[in-house]
């Protein structure tokens, strides 16, 4: 049963992590250096972005809970996040976002151009390095990731009838865009685990990243741009349809979906109109709904763990899980 007593904090997952994400964010540092002044520059804004390293603790956790030590966890670690520093890269070009965690977007400093170049730079890098370890199963995983996301890029971009756009659409784009870089650096803290431990951990990390997503969509319309480092309501702001959406179109009357027609037909849509459309999402029981959603997905991770034998890392992989549902940001 997932935990409900006391609030669980990114800090509390990492404890003991300490030195070993230092290394990694060394080691990422290490990874994308250049001799090429432009590049580092961007480098240098880049490194400052870096977040919280979740995807880099779920691989030292998840090896800890196998009980299969790999000499190369710093480095698989590494590339995990670069890969994920990559996405947000290409995302914020995309989206033509000028803030990320609070602070100017690569495309916004620099130029939309030199964003999507800088994405390609670190998604070679991290193929460079994987290459580098001379071991076909890690290429072999994060191949097959970075593909997947990129084709959820895709499902994303073609969205083109948004109020039409279904849940089970939905379950397929956050699968790509979010679970899959966590199912990767799941099933890559197990690489030296039994085959069966392995493929469970993947599944723990696919259910955990689409919880942590409809999370993330969820603090969209109830966290406010102090907290998550981002303007509430961004996602209906740039025409994209989550969850809370999803559930409440069926159930809105015809004004209300009038006003969702006119907000997603609408350049930039006015601050009060996107207000209007978080509340009429929020009467009809849209964001109960993602809440609900979120803890069925994180029941799934959670059933995955019983693979595990017991102990302490299984816990704060049990843990991560109440982490994801309460975080605000």
């Amino acid at each position: 049963m997932i935990s409900e007593a006391g609030a669980v904090t990114l800090a509390h997952l990492q404890t003991g992590l300490e030195d070993r994400l230092e290394q990694v964010r060394t080691e990422i540092g290490r990874l994308i250096a250049a001799d090429f002044e432009p590049i580092s520059d961007v480098n240098a804004h880049l490194l400052q972005m870096q977040g919280k390293m979740f995807r880099p603790t779920l691989v030292f956790l998840v090896n800890e809970a196998v009980r299969a030590p790999d000499p190369r966890l710093v480095s698989l670690a590494a590339v995990v996040e670069l890969i994920h520093l990559a996405t947000l890269v290409h995302d914020d070009s995309v989206d033509h976002s000028v803030l990320r965690r609070g602070m100017p977007t690569i495309n916004a400093l620099f130029s939309h151009q030199v964003s999507v170049i800088m994405g390609d730079y670190l998604y070679s890098r991290a193929v460079i390095q994987l290459v580098r370890l001379d071991d076909m199963e890690p290429l072999r995983v994060l191949g097959r990731i970075t593909n997947e996301m990129t084709v959820g890029e895709m499902r994303q971009l073609l969205a083109h009838d948004r109020l039409r756009f279904t849940e089970a659409e939905y379950d397929l784009l956050i699968q790509a865009k979010t679970a899959s870089l966590l199912s990767g650096a799941a099933e890559v803290g197990a690489l030296r685990a039994p085959a069966g431990t392995r493929k469970a951990m993947a599944r723990f990390g696919q259910y955990l990243g689409m919880a942590f997503q409809v999370v993330d969509d969820l603090l969209d319309f109830t966290e406010a741009e102090a907290v998550t480092g981002k303007p509430t309501g961004l996602d209906l702001r740039e025409h994209k349809v989550t969850l809370p959406l999803i559930h409440a179109l069926p159930r809105f009357t015809d004004r209300q979906r009038a006003r969702v027609a006119r907000l997603m037909e609408t350049a930039e849509p006015a601050d009060t109109l996107i207000a209007e459309v978080m509340a009429d999402v929020a009467e009809v029981g849209g964001l109960a709904y993602a809440r609900e959603r979120a803890q069925q997905l994180a029941t799934l991770a959670e059933a995955e763990l019983e693979d595990l034998p017991p102990g302490a890392a299984r816990e704060t992989l049990r843990a991560s899980l109440t982490y994801v549902l309460e975080r605000r940001r």
